[in-house]
């Protein structure tokens, strides 16, 4: 929806609520007109069921006014004496329509100091309950969320069974764009694979402000811009189109922003031809082939578990087996297969032409002659900035002109028209950036689908606070050495699981003497 089309929606639903609602605001001794005054009606209604005033700030935020909403006819009810169980039901599912019903037709009768407390057990565990699912969903939204690592893209860095906390402060909270959607999930209900959302209405794209930008080397979590898949490891290709913030949720490693001209060399980031220098925590892995002499023995099981080699790793030929083929290895674990015995080399593998372009798959824009190792240089689009529109440069913006900032672009020979006119440049209304996995062979990224709009990021990866190994066993499944560590910082990540503890003690042990010394008063 537009801005004007929203304007309009609010109006309307302003209308509603004062032929619905204005006889009552008249009995609980207020004017009427009261009631058609965008905002203002809200506050005077908090004051008529005796709800505080703050609460009208929680009308106008996304899915949490959903939950609200409810809340807020069963209180009015309840003011004007409707408080039986077919009162509260009748109001739910109306819609809050069945006000209309009570405004209308029945003698209103204002109970000024009725009692707020709830009545019953059940009653006080739903108010309870709401409160939680309210404070819960402003801190998923605006906060922190939290978030699983599904693949191994940035195996290393983060592994797959890592439960991290997502920062929404760093780069700022984006608005939920899905308006009508169940609180703290994501595009679909739990257990059941059924959409979690409606796609209409959609607020335009807004942003909190952050405490910093994103800067080359980030971790960022952001929604897949191209498309979007029916649901992770699903094979049979099936894809969904969802809105922008209910797209699937994808973590990588920024190596451009905005402005950046990127090529990759063998392998190897250059941003405005100087080579891209990593974090000491980053450890990109490439693909490898192991050659063996035959005759020394190896314990191969040991050595890929001191090296902690966790990718596919397998013979290229099951009856010589002289040669090892293995997915993902960093330079370090490299070097230490160099020397071991019976190993006669290690060689890294490069694509060298578009043949070869990540072992068989295309890259991004699908017309150049480059692949997943060798590519390049391409300009990272920044926001404000103008670029020559012909039949070269097209293919790289193409997307962004009509999927991501929304253009009737129409192309006929090589003419290019840009809602209607005939566009020999383009200028951009968003940044974009670049996005890369660390497991260079084993990542789907940037390289294939392109740039990542501004709109589609999520937030900033702070805190592993769980870390599970699909392949490990009882205890050991837990891999306690990544629990409660940070994402990012100088040096090598730290577990604070020890701290953590200490603290509980700390406060369960100065909670417990406090309340102590508290009876012993009374």
């Amino acid at each position: 929806m537009t801005a004007y089309q929203w304007f309009v929606f609010f109006l309307i639903v302003q209308l509603i609520h004062f032929l619905g609602t204005w006889k009552l605001y008249v009995a609980a001794g207020r004017k009427s007109w009261e009631a058609a005054i965008p905002v203002y009606n809200a506050i005077v209604l908090m004051k008529i069921i005796g709800r505080p005033t703050w609460w009208t700030v929680l009308l106008f935020i996304p899915i949490i006014n959903l939950i609200l909403f409810p809340v807020i006819w069963v209180e009015t009810l309840r003011s004007f004496g409707k408080k039986s169980s077919l009162d509260t039901f009748l109001g739910i599912v109306t819609l809050g329509l069945y006000i209309y019903y009570i405004n209308y037709t029945q003698k209103l009768t204002y109970i000024a100091d009725r009692n707020l407390t709830p009545q019953t057990k059940a009653a006080d565990t739903i108010s309870s309950l709401l409160f939680a699912i309210v404070v819960a969903t402003i801190v998923h939204t605006y906060f922190i969320q939290p978030y699983t690592i599904p693949t191994s893209s940035l195996e290393k860095s983060l592994l797959v069974g890592d439960f991290l906390f997502v920062s929404k402060v760093n780069y700022g909270a984006r608005v939920p764009m899905t308006t009508v959607a169940l609180p703290m999930v994501h595009d679909s209900i739990p257990l059941t694979h059924k959409k979690s959302y409606l796609k209409w209405p959609q607020l335009p794209y807004m942003r909190m402000p952050g405490t910093q930008k994103i800067d080359r080397t980030d971790i960022v979590v952001f929604n897949w811009p191209v498309d979007t898949v029916y649901r992770f490891f699903d094979t049979s290709k099936r894809r969904a189109d969802k809105p922008i913030d209910k797209k699937s949720n994808y973590v990588k490693r920024c190596v451009g922003i905005p402005g950046d001209s990127l090529s990759i060399k063998d392998g190897y980031v250059y941003i405005d031809g100087k080579l891209l220098t990593l974090p000491e925590r980053a450890k990109p892995q490439f693909s490898y082939k192991v050659a063996l002499d035959g005759k020394t023995p190896i314990d191969l099981e040991y050595l890929f578990k001191e090296l902690d080699i966790t990718d596919r790793a397998f013979y290229t030929n099951e009856t010589t087996k002289d040669t090892i083929f293995m997915s993902a290895l960093t330079e370090a674990s490299a070097e230490v297969l160099k020397n071991t015995p019976g190993v006669t080399a290690v060689v890294r593998q490069i694509a060298r032409d578009v043949d070869q372009a990540n072992f068989g798959k295309g890259v991004f824009p699908h017309v150049q002659k480059w692949n997943s190792d060798n590519y390049g240089p391409i300009y990272i689009p920044e926001a404000g900035k103008t670029v020559a529109l012909n039949s070269a440069t097209l293919p790289f913006y193409k997307t962004i002109i009509s999927d991501y900032e929304q253009n009737d672009l129409k192309v006929t020979g090589d003419e290019i028209r840009i809602n209607g006119k005939v566009a020999t440049t383009y200028t951009f209304k968003q940044n974009y950036y670049w996005m890369m996995g660390d497991n260079r062979h084993n990542s789907e990224d940037s390289r294939y689908w392109g740039f990542v709009p501004e709109n589609h990021i999520v937030g900033k990866p702070i805190f592993i606070w769980l870390s599970i190994d699909p392949n490990g066993k009882g205890l050991n499944k837990i891999r306690w050495e990544r629990v409660f560590t940070t994402v990012s910082g100088e040096g090598q990540p730290q577990s604070y699981l020890q701290l953590f503890l200490i603290g509980l003690v700390v406060f369960f042990v100065g909670d417990y003497f406090w309340k102590k010394r508290k009876a012993s008063k009374v």
